[in-house]
């Protein structure tokens, strides 16, 4: 753990190093993420502007919906969208041979070898609005109960870290997984516009457990707002584990079918 640690910390410092040598694409992301920020809030106020719930949600509890998925996105354009974007890429022309001759996991150095700060202040932004929809909502929330949502939303990245990688793997056992990357996006952008709550019967089995994108920020928006029960939270602790072991075993079955560029 140790070593990865450090690993990780020499991957970031190089890419830091890089960017700063081309300023511009520091932030490309922010400008890109900031938008679709801006696009979101425009769309809730036209909605809200006609209606005064959605689905039993009022503008506050949408506001921290909206800020908690910006701030899941935020986190993964930082972290790892970069990175794991590219496996497909990777294991097409051969360069995942690179990673594989390494002492040190392929999936470790292809997660964080691309992390770009430039989504940042989208970070701060999404937490601004969250607390914007705290206080519109006038409740109290004690800083325990923020930490908790938090480290909930930490598992509700880390869940589509997962998901990310799943489907970026495809192409260890296919030519190409270019339509099934366009429509796992798709789902994501519906789940980014309606609460997980509205789905029912055969589309909630889809969203909450098959593709659980519905819960992502559903969830802890229920968890700050007080409305998530003790077996909700449970469940969304049960399908971040589900998932995070299905990625390991996934990934590692696709390196046992992967062609390398030698072979």
């Amino acid at each position: 753990m140790k070593n990865n640690l450090k690993f990780i910390a020499a991957l970031v410092k190089m890419k830091l190093s890089h960017m700063m040598v081309f300023r511009l694409s520091f932030f490309g992301a922010f400008f890109v993420d900031g938008t679709l920020f801006l696009v979101q809030l425009l769309m809730y106020q036209a909605i809200y502007s006609q209606v005064d719930s959605i689905g039993g949600w009022s503008r506050g509890e949408m506001i921290i919906f909206v800020g908690t998925f910006s701030l899941i996105n935020a986190l993964n354009m930082v972290i790892f969208f970069f990175g794991t974007n590219e496996i497909p890429n990777k294991i097409k022309n051969g360069d995942l041979d690179h990673y594989l001759t390494k002492p040190v996991s392929p999936l470790l150095r292809l997660t964080f070898e691309s992390v770009n700060p430039g989504s940042i202040p989208l970070v701060i932004a999404s937490i601004v609005l969250i607390l914007y929809g705290v206080k519109m909502l006038d409740i109290t929330v004690s800083p325990t109960r923020f930490l908790a949502y938090f480290l909930f939303v930490l598992l509700m990245t880390l869940l589509w870290y997962d998901l990310q990688v799943i489907v970026r793997t495809i192409p260890f056992f296919t030519i190409s997984a270019a339509n099934i990357a366009r429509m796992s996006d798709t789902l994501l952008e519906l789940c980014l516009k309606i609460p997980g709550t509205l789905f029912k019967g055969v589309y909630k089995i889809i969203f909450y457990f098959l593709i659980p994108f519905g819960i992502m920020s559903t969830l802890p928006t229920e968890f700050i707002t007080g409305k998530l029960s003790p077996l909700g939270i449970a469940y969304g602790c049960f399908i971040v584990i589900l998932f995070t072991l299905l990625t390991a075993s996934f990934w590692k079955l696709g390196l046992k079918h992967y062609k390398s560029a030698s072979s």
